[in-house]
């Protein structure tokens, strides 16, 4: 945990450091009255006070996902309609990375089974755990689309799927993004492991998604294949403890 949090605080201190050496030259320079060069050494300031927002913001996020990681939840179990549920987070995950990233673009599907009877379960809980496999559903999509570029005949793709089999519910969660490694895909649920580069990712979201799944005495199962896509499937026991 030290480690992961004083990565952003050494870019913060180194860059503030840099920047107090650089006032000293602003000043310099203003007595110089050689503006042309005050109008450089501000405009790298201004570059380096955002990248000092950037890393105290990646400190914040991993702060805040430690923070959600440790608590125990506070909700209390109810009678949920997983169907419901689903539909709710699928169109949030959706718009929301629509309203961080205005150039994305993909299609998403719902099949839902309309025999999934109501079960127990901490409603919060499990729609933070879709919406987190999702928003990695989502970015995977759409990194792929970005790398392979436009014109292409590939489409953004993300399916929701929910299934009654026996005394077990399935939520599917299926893409055709990046897919991943086979030698990372049994770490993936390991705290602050994370395939996303600096700055993107705290490697608690799915560390946190696999401990509430549990907590609700299901199971958590992924399949990928790099360059098709990942498949993660939620198992949630109809008669839950």
């Amino acid at each position: 945990i030290s480690h992961e949090i004083q990565n952003p605080l050494n870019f913060i201190n180194n860059f503030a450091e840099v920047s107090s050496e650089m006032i000293d030259d602003l000043y310099e320079e203003i007595k110089n009255q050689d503006y042309e060069e005050v109008e450089t050494i501000a405009q790298n300031l201004k570059i380096n006070l955002d990248k000092i927002n950037h890393h105290g913001k990646r400190a914040e996020s991993i702060v805040r996902s430690m923070l959600l990681h440790s608590r125990n939840s506070a909700g209390q179990k109810e009678s949920t309609d997983v169907n419901a549920l689903c539909d709710e987070y699928v169109r949030l995950a959706y718009h929301g990375y629509r309203a961080k990233d205005k150039l994305f673009n993909a299609l998403y599907e719902t099949s839902f089974d309309q025999n999934l009877p109501k079960i127990d379960i901490v409603p919060q809980d499990i729609g933070r755990v879709i919406l987190n496999l999702l928003n990695n559903a989502f970015y995977s999509v759409n990194q792929k689309h970005n790398t392979i570029g436009v014109p292409s005949d590939y489409t953004p793709k993300v399916n929701l799927t929910t299934k009654l089999e026996k005394n077990i519910i399935r939520i599917i969660i299926s893409d055709n993004g990046k897919g991943i490694p086979d030698g990372i895909l049994s770490k993936i649920f390991q705290p602050f492991f994370t395939t996303k580069p600096t700055g993107q990712g705290t490697g608690l979201g799915l560390s946190l998604t696999f401990d509430i799944i549990q907590k609700h005495g299901g199971k958590i199962d992924v399949q990928s294949e790099v360059n098709e896509g990942t498949q993660f499937c939620i198992q949630l026991p109809i008669n839950n403890i």
